[in-house]
């Protein structure tokens, strides 16, 4: 088949899918739009687009993503099979609209809630089939469930460990509570790296490690393997799983997360994984000396990149 994946793809996960495509004997094109850099002419215009944001709940760049996308399918002007657009919430719906002049079938993926991320609402339409990790989304707006999907597996674990518990974020409102993580791990001799993603780097807790550029997914990767247990902070309004847990299914890895409806899956282990409270944290060290009992290969599959490949693609 003849695809084409359109992706904000900031970290590179979706070269995977890309990767597996390929492998598979599928004709396969990355439209990666996190490359494109959008630069506003003038200061009248970054006002009047914050404007545009703030009170109509529109963005210039949106536009301006969709504009250069369809300007690139132009460009190689063959008709898809599939085209499967990820984080379609940052194009403009008339462009996504128009991607159906250059597909069969255009399909979207969501691992975003529309209550951190509304513009995926006024999405949704202007594709033939949609997919999301959030549970109640798919209730709501009449989606298809999925996941994310695992991209790493106990074959890439070299059982090198460095530290005990491993995470990394970009700087948001998750970083006061792993602030809080941070000291209760020290206060009880728990080794650990957690990395704070921030351009501007400042207001630094010490207890806390910043770096000002993104790293490479597969540095990620590697402090991934060095780590006994992955810690996951959920955002705010958002249940659906995310690539930190099931990196932690792929490595066979323990997690500690604040994920309560982690529970509701058919992997949930509570020897693997510890759920803890924002108001009271608690994490006891007897969690760290029990052995990581496998997941089920039955299991297991559902959650790979073939499995979620084969769902969302057919």
């Amino acid at each position: 088949m003849k695809i084409t994946i359109i992706s904000y793809d900031n970290w590179g996960f979706n070269d995977h899918i890309t990767a597996i495509l390929a492998q598979k004997g599928h004709a396969v094109n990355h439209i990666n739009f996190h490359t494109f850099k959008y630069n506003y002419p003038n200061i009248q215009t970054k006002l009047f687009n914050f404007i545009l944001k703030t009170v109509f709940n529109t963005n210039i760049k949106n536009t301006y993503y969709g504009k250069e996308i369809l300007k690139k399918l132009a460009e190689k002007n063959e008709v898809q099979d599939i085209i499967l657009t990820i984080k379609g919430d940052f194009i403009d719906p008339k462009s996504i609209s128009e991607f159906k002049k250059y597909t069969k079938k255009s399909i979207a993926y969501f691992n975003d809630s529309t209550t951190r991320c509304p513009k995926i609402k006024r999405v949704i339409p202007s594709f033939d089939e949609v997919y999301s990790f959030e549970k109640e989304d798919c209730k709501k707006y009449k989606l298809n469930f999925i996941t994310n999907w695992i991209y790493t597996s106990e074959t890439d674990h070299k059982k090198t460990e460095e530290y005990q518990v491993f995470n990394i974020s970009s700087k948001d409102k998750r970083s006061a509570f792993l602030s809080k993580i941070a000291a209760i791990l020290k206060e009880n001799k728990i080794n650990y790296k957690i990395i704070i993603f921030d351009k501007k780097s400042k207001n630094q807790d010490p207890n806390l490690e910043y770096i000002t550029e993104q790293i490479p997914l597969v540095e990620v990767n590697n402090n991934l393997n060095k780590a006994q247990v992955l810690l996951d902070i959920n955002r705010t309004g958002q249940k659906g799983l995310t690539f930190r847990v099931l990196e932690s299914i792929g490595l066979e890895k323990k997690l500690i997360t604040t994920n309560y409806d982690i529970k509701n899956y058919d992997f949930y282990n509570p020897n693997n994984i510890l759920i803890i409270d924002e108001k009271k944290t608690e994490i006891p060290l007897a969690f760290f000396n029990n052995e990581y009992k496998k997941v089920p290969e039955e299991i297991l599959k559902k959650y790979t990149l073939e499995g979620w490949i084969n769902n969302v693609l057919n």
